[in-house]
């Protein structure tokens, strides 16, 4: 309430580090307690994922428009080189973490772990008001624990059977969507009429909701036997090494060149994640609230690209062709916003970044078509990998290239009657160059592969990789499991183009 309402007396630094001091009592008693004693409400469900991933990204999407403001006024100079670096730190931990934690989450069962996940990637949201400094260190470092869509896959595999998997997953994804379509709106609206105070406080409260749902509501989907069975295995290095599975990407053609488009495209498509809203707010100009309606049309535009047109692409034109098509889209997507530097052309653009939304399940389909049964984990642990590696590489480039071609300053090829920098977004353009050359590579991918891919590997050896928010399940869970004629290797929300 203090933090909502300047007004009240709150001025010192002593005040506001007893308010943390004791916020963090309050949450320390809470999680002894819930652990100890709480055993859930009813049966684990898929019900207990879709409220825990809800409240978590309406949360965060929340603080889309206190964000930006925060880091403008912290770093000045310098916006979108630290936020590059800030979200490369937050990937590349979450990258070489996602692979330990789910082992352990085997051994310790997942509500610890989704515990564990929830709360470390919401503990920097009061930090926002109390220390900017402190705020974005703690997102830095959250990197670490911010696998909870993983967890929470891990969970739904736990609670469903293999033919209702494909139907849970999906609507997971889409209660992930619509808390992200959702809340930017409701944030910018509360910092317009209210201030950024009281929507970090309802991000703070939503956030502790969750923690509270997860310590009261949610039971343990892990069986007992097994958590008796694996507890006190050691966990080898082979489990929670992160690059364990793309070690294999050269010994298969086929397999090879899909790895190298997957990350000529990706990496600047997790570059744009990081920094394309503060890229609206400082260079293009757009309001709060404008924000937050694009961030709604394009996730309700991109919904529908890969349901509806997506089935459509796939059953008409085939999964290679429909690859190239969304590669296509997104070249011209990242040259239309590096040349673009008038609004309209950013609503256009994301019309058809919307489009481009369409390459990965394409992707995720060539690659489970090419592949045995008893290699998709593996074929598809790769493929997450390198998404995993880009989610670290990607905002850390772009924030290096806004650096290095001064964007803030607008220095580059400057039109001297306008002063109006005729490339505003370079890093776009750069990226779409990277897309040029996946899309030349993607044209020697077979359609179709008669030879098993990955035949050589050791079909033990089907570990999955997990970036951060990469829709597939934790290494070391009980889908990954080393039987060869087992089907729990399956992926079934990479394997539904309708989903």
């Amino acid at each position: 309430y203090a933090i909502a309402h300047p007004k009240i007396p709150f001025p010192n630094v002593l005040s506001r580090r007893c308010w943390l001091f004791g916020f963090l009592q309050i949450v320390y008693v809470c999680l002894s307690c819930g652990l100890q004693s709480g055993q859930g409400i009813g049966r684990p469900s898929v019900s207990h994922a879709v409220v825990v991933i809800f409240l978590e990204f309406f949360a965060w999407g929340l603080l889309t428009t206190p964000m930006l403001t925060v880091l403008h006024e912290t770093f000045p100079q310098h916006t979108f080189l630290m936020n590059g670096l800030i979200q490369g730190v937050k990937g590349l931990l979450s990258f070489m973490s996602a692979p330990l934690i789910g082992a352990l989450s085997d051994v310790w069962g997942r509500r610890s772990f989704l515990l564990v996940t929830v709360f470390f990637t919401c503990a920097p949201i009061p930090l926002m008001r109390l220390s900017p400094w402190w705020y974005f260190a703690a997102i830095s470092m959250s990197g670490a624990f911010s696998v909870t869509f993983s967890v929470i896959f891990a969970y739904v595999a736990d609670v469903t059977e293999e033919h209702e998997r494909s139907t849970a997953y999906g609507l997971v994804s889409a209660t992930f969507a619509a808390s992200l379509v959702t809340s930017p709106a409701i944030g910018a609206y509360l910092s317009a009429c209210y201030g950024d105070n009281l929507v970090v406080l309802v991000a703070t409260l939503v956030a502790l909701a969750d923690i509270c749902f997860i310590l009261l509501a949610v039971p343990e989907s892990l069986p007992e036997k097994m958590r008796l069975n694996t507890w006190g295995a050691p966990i080898s290095w082979e489990q929670a090494d992160p690059f364990q599975s793309m070690r294999k990407v050269g010994k298969d053609p086929t397999v090879l060149l899909i790895c190298i488009t997957v990350f000529l495209s990706y990496l600047p498509e997790a570059g744009q994640y990081s920094s394309f809203f503060l890229y609206l707010r400082q260079v293009i100009n757009f309001s709060s609230a404008t924000i937050a309606v694009f961030i709604g049309v394009v996730g309700i535009l991109s919904i529908i690209a890969q349901t509806l047109i997506l089935t459509v692409l796939m059953r008409t034109i085939g999964n290679k062709n429909t690859v190239l098509l969304g590669l296509g889209f997104q070249i011209l997507q990242l040259a239309w916003y590096g040349f673009g530097s008038e609004p309209w052309m950013m609503w256009a653009a994301g019309a058809v970044a919307a489009m481009s939304s369409i390459t990965f399940p394409a992707v995720s389909a060539l690659v489970s078509h090419s592949a045995d049964p008893d290699k998709q984990g593996l074929v598809q642990g790769m493929i997450t990998g390198i998404r995993g590696l880009c989610n670290g590489l990607g905002p850390a480039l772009y924030g290096l290239i806004f650096y290095m071609f001064n964007v803030e300053g607008c220095v580059f090829i400057i039109c001297l009657s306008t002063q109006k920098s005729l490339i505003p977004g370079p890093p776009f353009l750069l990226g779409s160059c990277t897309v040029v050359v996946a899309f030349l590579v993607a044209l020697f991918i077979p359609e179709h592969t008669e030879t098993p891919v990955v035949a050589c590997a050791d079909s033990k050896e089907t570990s999955m990789l997990a970036g951060v928010h990469i829709n597939t399940p934790l290494p070391g869970s009980d889908e990954d499991t080393p039987a060869p004629t087992s089907d729990e290797d399956f992926e079934p929300l990479l394997q539904d183009s309708v989903v």
